[in-house]
């Protein structure tokens, strides 16, 4: 059983079906899914506002690599494109962590590298995992509190968006 947190992002065309369909392809494995967020663009900045979610997904099957394969399957059903690093994307996932596993292979960095410095990721996480621990990294509620204020207030939920149903 590996139990793995993924971040969803999206900010080109329907975002909040973009996000619909990662929830709907991991649906057989979903334990728990956020709600959605509003965030301006990190990274390359002139580009539209991006919808994040995270989910929590688990499979006796699916190892860390299996958890990026799906999301990348995902990408490739949304035409994500990568064009530009941090560049606007239909359905970004990424694997945040699995189980505790590291790895230093440059297609699977984990934990992800820069969870321990976005909000976009740690704030819908804490969501719906309280007590989450980012491993090598520690708690995820101090990893937020670290980060400035400004990085914090960013990061809008957006109440009147569902990930599982229509609004």
């Amino acid at each position: 059983m590996t139990r793995a947190v993924l971040s969803l992002g999206s900010n080109m065309g329907d975002r909040l079906a973009f996000l619909r369909l990662a929830v709907e392809g991991f649906a057989d494995v979903l334990e728990k899914a956020s709600p959605v967020y509003e965030t301006a663009p990190w990274g390359v900045t002139d580009q539209p506002d991006f919808l994040n979610a995270v989910l929590v997904v688990s499979s006796p099957d699916v190892d860390e690599w299996g958890w990026l394969r799906r999301g990348q399957a995902l990408e490739a059903a949304a035409n994500r494109v990568r064009d530009q690093r941090w560049g606007p994307r239909t359905l970004d996932v990424d694997v945040i962590t699995v189980d505790g596993v590291t790895s230093d292979h440059p297609d699977l960095l984990l934990p992800h590298p820069g969870t321990p410095t976005r909000a976009t990721v740690l704030i819908p996480w804490l969501a719906i995992e309280p007590n989450a621990e980012l491993p090598g990294h520690g708690r995820a509620t101090d990893l937020l509190a670290a980060l400035p204020e400004t990085d914090r207030a960013a990061v809008h939920e957006r109440k009147d968006l569902n990930l599982t149903h229509p609004t």
